[in-house]
């Protein structure tokens, strides 16, 4: 009934006219830079060949001695004939320039005297300027983790202080922060201090990457929302795209750092000229404040003006639902059998949708190719998997398309298991693969949760959902370092978790052409599956 009359509102001041055209073309720059941030430590945190520092040993018998040969009598080598990463003969071995007999068995130390980095790919990480090698390595990835973890805490503050403040406000305090704390991590003089901006860049970002969807869905009528769908989806991936990029002519990580964040700085004057949602200012009890923004939206619409009596009793209606909201917790989402199922499966799912996308996200040097290449390459495969997931949803439905881009994606995962290593080119087109499906995985999961749950539980149930998403992200990382145990672990991890999450899906309702759930109890009882324009038009209003 609320959605009804505002939609009232939106159609009398054009619900996607050239007002909403900018002020969605605004918004998404901004989340253009959130795709830069979010995979930013892929080049920023990048490990390069390393080798002990053997410049100390600078006496007699080294000074005639080119520099391969000091490397040969000073540190074993790998199966691949290269330099170990963190030992070093505990002395020098001068008989290994006569002959190739093993080294092996010869005694080694650890490192004493730091560590000589590969330079030819990047100037410097933060894996080079804090030594985060050797028993120090899971801290690159770790600081991977305590970004997304400043995510989710950005989701639950920021999300509470849009409720309470504004979409408009917070957008514009979350950019602010991603400028300032963002832009102060490039001069860190520590690790620590370093990992602490991080998180709080994290913060930030979830504001910003809410808000933004928050803000342009409120503002445009229901027929237009998969429009902002399809937009979001499209600035992301610019975003990832443009990313190694950027990277490319930035090698070093600090100044890479400040390549990504100014130009979201930049983006603050343009941000001062949105509108606040006129829907959360009515709710609110803000009339002439909404009453100036729905103006000034009819004017450059070349609408008339609105009348009062229309705001007043969209107003009053609204109250009621806010008032019925407001009875029911997070916990309503676990007290009833079918709903505690729903937000199990749900819950499952969004953790592995995100769990796997990331990990595949982050592990682009295991192919063997230019890094630069296997993202854009990566970045890339996504655009058509994602659109053409549109198609699908509607010729298929929702359960199986969730279904079969997760099971596609662990099957990709799983042929890359058993590729040869020398064949880098192929691995890395499956991987590209299973990266494409996964996104596609991903632009289903919103739509399909949005619908599984009543109206009643409907943000709730998405704001669970996206706490269990930032958690699947948050661990990725963490997962990776596996890769030190065995080398194909992390991968079967992946593998595992894409593929069980999955085959729960197909528990889950079909929501195609399925009038949507209102209550609780419309979720006990069985699901009405009868195909109708209405309720097509229903399924439409929650995108």
């Amino acid at each position: 009934m609320v959605q009804k009359k505002f939609e009232s509102i939106l159609a009398e001041i054009n619900g996607f006219g050239p007002f909403q055209i900018i002020l969605i073309i605004v918004l998404n720059i901004p989340r253009i830079l959130l795709a830069f941030l979010f995979l930013l430590n892929n080049f920023i945190g990048a490990l390069p060949p390393h080798h002990c520092d053997i410049s100390t040993l600078d006496n007699e018998p080294f000074r005639n001695l080119t520099e391969q040969q000091r490397l040969t009598v000073s540190i074993p080598v790998q199966e691949d004939g290269s330099p170990k990463s963190c030992e070093m003969f505990a002395e020098p071995q001068f008989q290994l320039l006569a002959n190739t007999s093993n080294s092996s068995d010869l005694p080694t130390v650890q490192c004493g005297s730091g560590w000589v980095y590969d330079n030819s790919t990047f100037t410097s990480t933060i894996t080079t300027e804090w030594d985060l090698v050797c028993d120090r390595k899971s801290l690159a990835k770790t600081s991977t983790t305590i970004f997304f973890l400043g995510v989710m805490v950005g989701s639950i503050v920021l999300g509470y202080l849009s409720d309470r403040y504004g979409r408009k406000n917070t957008l514009f305090i979350s950019c602010v922060m991603i400028a300032v704390f963002g832009f102060s991590s490039a001069f860190a003089n520590s690790f620590i201090l370093f990992a602490a901006l991080r998180f709080l860049t994290g913060v930030g970002s979830a504001g910003l990457s809410n808000n933004t969807v928050v803000l342009s869905t409120e503002w445009v009528d229901v027929r237009h929302r998969p429009v902002i769908s399809g937009m979001n989806t499209l600035s992301w991936c610019t975003g990832i795209m443009l990313l190694p990029a950027v990277a490319f002519f930035f090698r070093d990580w600090w100044t890479l750092v400040v390549a990504v964040t100014v130009p979201l700085g930049l983006t603050l004057l343009p941000l001062l000229w949105i509108p606040e949602s006129a829907r959360w200012l009515l709710v609110t009890g803000k009339v002439e404040r909404a009453q100036f923004y729905l103006d000034r939206c009819a004017k450059f619409n070349k609408r008339p003006k609105l009348s009062s009596d229309l705001i007043l009793e969209t107003l009053s209606n609204m109250k009621v639902m806010e008032k019925q909201e407001k009875n029911y917790s997070y916990l309503d989402l676990f007290r009833t059998l079918k709903m505690r199922q729903l937000s199990f499966v749900t819950g499952i799912m969004w953790f592995g949708v995100a769990f796997t996308y990331y990990g595949l996200s982050f592990n682009i040097m295991d192919f063997g190719l230019n890094m630069y290449l296997t993202h854009f390459l990566f970045a890339a495969t996504e655009v058509p998997f994602r659109v053409v997931t549109y198609w699908f949803l509607n010729v298929i439905g929702r359960r199986w398309s969730q279904a079969g881009s997760m099971l596609l994606t662990g099957a990709c995962i799983a042929i890359n298991l058993l590729v040869p290593e020398g064949l880098s080119y192929v691995r890395a087109v499956v991987a590209s693969v299973g990266k494409g499906m996964s996104g596609a995985s991903f632009t289903v999961s919103y739509l399909y949760t949005t619908e599984l749950y009543p109206t009643v539980f409907r943000q709730k149930g998405l704001g669970f959902a996206s706490f269990m998403c930032r958690v699947g992200v948050s661990v990725a990382p963490l997962v990776l370092l596996l890769g030190d145990v065995w080398t194909p672990l992390p991968q079967i991890v992946f593998c595992s978790v894409v593929v069980l999450s999955g085959l729960l899906c197909l528990l889950l309702a079909e929501t195609k052409n399925a009038k949507l759930p209102e209550t609780v109890e419309d979720i006990e009882k069985p699901r009405s599956h009868q195909a109708s324009g209405t309720q097509q038009r229903q399924t439409n209003e929650t995108m």
